[in-house]
């Protein structure tokens, strides 16, 4: 099968296949598609600048000229030997997916494809036919595990000569994850306030994050999560008016709710209380958030809870295609998830 597994993704991109001439990198993790797919690209060699080399589209644009896409890839380059289509805002537009069809059944021999691409579901169109290629790949960016996050922390800190104490790594894990641009740009300012100390300790994090930390989201989160709508419009209310910007809410939204999955899933596979759970969970719930966290554990769906994560990932997605409608792209996705909560 033309697709690699989430982990696999790195490894395969430091050491692309050359018979694979179509590129598909999506999930809804979008600062880590944007990221990957440019390191693809930059990986080719060609000048991204140059119009002769690097043919930029956009999948709306595509979808309005059926063949575009194919042609486009089929004209033999006058100025380069090579050339990279960059098709961007892919969400298997069906013009896209019948020209990608095309190229599949007979690739064009100097040119790559690469497609940018939301979330896409198992069985999209768009995935189906990439993942059934020989002479395509489909790569998958998912949020952040721990394993990543660490790998991000490490990496960002490590350029710059710095070391972090462990109170604050755990700290400043907590404040990231969601998406890899945020979190590579929490990161680098976090470097920025410390450059030339050489360690950075817990209060460099706090005076830097401590803006958007836990303790203001926390509040936002915890009022979802008990179902209490109008405590929720006062500390949402309270979080924008200071300035937090509200995609890192939507972040500790899907952080929570990543938790709570893996939490629900330790109970049904071991057969553990919602109390067992939450004691052996990693990172450690707070204790005076444990109650909560169980009852919600007790009362809500493993399909609701994926279902709900769904929701936030789309949010995530819209506040950035929509930046000036990102307070009220946030504040509709979370009064869904408590429609979501009472229902149970």
């Amino acid at each position: 099968m033309a697709q690699k597994k989430a982990h696999e993704v790195d490894a395969w991109l430091a050491r692309p296949e050359p018979s694979r001439r179509i590129i598909l990198i999506y999930g809804p993790d979008r600062g880590l598609v944007s990221e990957r797919t440019r390191q693809f690209a930059m990986a080719t060699g060609l000048s991204l600048d140059d119009p002769f080399s690097v043919i930029r589209l956009d999948a709306s644009v595509l979808d309005q000229a059926p063949g575009r896409l194919e042609s486009e890839a089929r004209t033999i380059p006058m100025f380069a030997g090579r050339r990279l289509i960059w098709v961007g805002n892919a969400t298997g537009q069906k013009a896209l997916v019948d020209d990608l069809k095309q190229l599949i059944q007979s690739p064009a021999e100097d040119t790559l494809v690469l497609v940018e691409a939301g979330d896409l579901k198992k069985g999209s169109p768009l995935r189906a036919s990439v993942e059934s290629a020989d002479c395509a790949m489909a790569l998958p960016c998912y949020a952040d595990d721990t394993r990543s996050i660490e790998s991000l922390i490490d990496q960002e800190l490590g350029r710059e000569n710095l070391r972090i104490s462990l109170d604050a790594r755990e700290a400043l894990k907590a404040s990231l994850g969601g998406d890899r641009l945020a979190s590579r740009g929490e990161i680098a300012k976090l470097a920025l306030y410390a450059l030339g100390e050489g360690q950075i300790g817990l209060d460099d994090v706090r005076a830097v994050i401590g803006d958007v930390g836990a303790i203001s989201t926390d509040d936002v989160i915890d009022a979802v999560l008990g179902g209490k709508r109008q405590r929720f419009e006062t500390a949402f209310s309270r979080y924008i008016s200071a300035g937090s910007p509200p995609f890192m809410l939507l972040n500790a939204g899907m952080r929570q709710f990543q938790a709570l999955q893996i939490m629900k899933a330790v109970m049904e596979r071991d057969g553990k209380s919602a109390a067992a759970a939450v004691a052996s969970a990693r990172p450690p719930v707070f204790f005076s958030r444990r109650p909560l966290v169980e009852s919600v554990l007790k009362s809500w769906a493993p399909e609701t809870l994926e279902r709900t994560l769904a929701l936030l990932q789309r949010a995530v997605l819209q506040s950035r295609q929509t930046p000036a409608l990102a307070v009220q792209i946030t504040r509709l996705a979370f009064i869904s998830v408590l429609a979501a909560g009472a229902r149970h």
